[in-house]
């Protein structure tokens, strides 16, 4: 499973789900959750560590799920590194290089994995357990176990870390990253009625929180974890929002063409 990576924590606040959001952050989600990336950075100010950092946030997800914008995103992240001050901010920095370097070597733009994992470590030593940021480093910590390293002992560790910190914190976006990624990896092992559980509560949260740019993954993965014809349902479904954005995800293609006949779907 591709490696979606969610974006920072300040980012999460201001949904619209909530009475009293934030006016500038609700404005800020429904662009983003839109697949509006750089309409929704344009908003935030630039000059704030906070805003900064959720920037380059918003432009790190942009190229994961658009595969361009690399200039924006590099340039909006050194500047929320040299805004960054504290432990924390300094983390979260680290944690978005390392999304981005990830992301580069996911998508074979270039081999950056050693400064993912390098950036990811030093965001390691400055976030300390229990924070809030915590968790979403854990998630990413186990994209890179899933998907560069190649080891679903390791990556299912850091999901479940991060699922329990999503939780504890009351993050249901990250949850729906958690559980869809938990659920790949049984999906894997051929465990059916637990990857179908993860896969519908991901599909749940998102369609919940109205995160339109992850409802179509998030259909085509319980897709493959279903029989015929909900299957078939799903897929179909899962592209016609995929359609509805233009194409993006640009790599949901790949996983909602038709299967060769005698291959699994998996």
């Amino acid at each position: 499973m591709l490696g979606e990576g969610n974006v920072a924590h300040t980012a999460m606040s201001g949904n619209g789900t909530t009475p009293g959001d934030d006016p500038l952050q609700t404005a800020v989600w429904r662009l983003r959750s839109r697949a509006c990336w750089a309409d929704a950075a344009a908003l935030l100010p630039p000059d704030a560590p906070a805003t900064a950092l959720q920037r380059a946030a918003l432009l790190v997800e942009r190229c994961l799920y658009t595969e361009r914008g690399w200039e924006d995103a590099e340039d909006a992240l050194r500047t929320a590194e040299a805004l960054a001050h504290g432990d924390e901010e300094r983390g979260a920095a680290a944690c978005e290089r390392g999304q981005l370097a990830y992301t580069a070597t996911l998508h074979g733009v270039r081999d950056r994995a050693d400064e993912a994992r390098a950036a990811l470590g030093r965001a390691a030593a400055l976030i300390p357990p229990g924070a809030p940021g915590r968790a979403l480093l854990d998630f990413r910590r186990g994209l890179i176990a899933e998907n560069l390293t190649r080891s679903p002992q390791a990556a299912r560790a850091a999901f479940r870390r991060a699922h329990a910190g999503a939780t504890a914190h009351t993050d249901p976006l990250l949850l729906s990253f958690t559980w869809r990624h938990l659920a790949g990896l049984a999906l894997r092992d051929g465990e059916l009625t637990e990857a179908r559980h993860g896969f519908a509560e991901s599909l749940r949260i998102r369609e919940e929180l109205g995160y339109l740019v992850g409802t179509a993954p998030a259909l085509a993965s319980l897709a493959d974890a279903e029989s015929e014809p909900e299957a078939s349902r799903l897929r179909e479904e899962a592209r016609r929002l995929f359609r509805l954005l233009g194409g993006v995800p640009t790599w949901l293609s790949r996983q909602l063409s038709p299967p060769a006949p005698g291959v699994a779907t998996a």
